[in-house]
């Protein structure tokens, strides 16, 4: 079942939204080569707790981290490591949710670390337009299908790869609620979006391989052929017209 959210409930998640975006928006400034990963993970950690906000990964299902941190063929769930040194031209995800209430938010953005190779930068602008573009599907009346076609869509477009294993998700009391919302679809199937619901969207992308593989961490998936990736996601309210980006930059 897909949950409706009352204006008391939306309110709440807007709270965590915008202590995500703040955080994102902070790291995207600072990152730069010679960091480690578990530095983005304090920059994260500290600016949840300026918006007193609570750290909505940390602690999940065992997940050791405050951020997802993940670099070049890893797709998600990278662990943040003193280890892991940022270098010119990586592409760097960063992955983070917060609670405020009991509500969460949720958002993730890829960032192109000094000067990319050209084919990333069509893979960072593809991967960020099919979210664009699903967005725009995202809105009462129109069907889930709508806005994982578009991510397809969108991918097949510059011929990248669409990551199937893994997909957005309705969110608010719960980081992950009903509905699941693939990348890949047909249009004019699936549930009718309704006013009031609140969904992560969130494509994953890559310039190779859709498959990809767990490391030995149990956490991080990284694409099968070393391929690299990106992800960005937004939650969003649906309402008439257009959708509400809660976790706009």
């Amino acid at each position: 079942m897909i949950e409706i959210k009352t204006q008391e409930e939306i309110k709440n998640m807007k709270l965590a939204c915008r202590a995500v975006a703040a955080a994102l928006a902070d790291i995207a400034e600072r990152i730069r080569p010679g960091i480690s990963t578990l530095d983005i993970d304090k920059m994260a950690a500290a600016s949840l707790e300026k918006s007193d906000a609570k750290p909505a990964f940390l602690g999940y299902r065992g997940y050791p981290a405050v951020a997802c941190v993940s670099v070049n063929e890893q797709v998600i769930h990278g662990i943040p490591k003193a280890d892991k040194i940022i270098e010119e031209g990586d592409l760097v995800s960063v992955d983070l949710g917060a609670i405020v209430n009991g509500f969460y938010g949720d958002a993730a953005l890829t960032i192109g670390v000094g000067k990319i190779k050209p084919e990333d930068k069509i893979l960072l602008e593809t991967t960020k337009r099919s979210l664009d573009e699903a967005l725009k599907k995202a809105k009462a009346g129109a069907r889930l299908g709508d806005i994982s076609n578009a991510v397809e869509k969108t991918a097949a477009s510059k011929n990248l790869g669409v990551i199937r294993e893994f997909s957005g998700h309705g969110i608010g009391r719960k980081l992950h609620e009903e509905p699941s919302i693939p990348n890949f679809g047909v249009p004019g199937t699936g549930p009718v979006l309704r006013n009031g619901m609140t969904l992560a969207i969130e494509p994953m992308l890559s310039l190779g391989s859709e498959e990809v593989k767990f490391l030995k961490d149990g956490w991080t998936v990284v694409t099968t052929d070393g391929s690299n990736s990106a992800h960005f996601e937004h939650t969003v309210l649906i309402k008439e017209g257009e959708c509400e980006i809660l976790t706009a930059l």
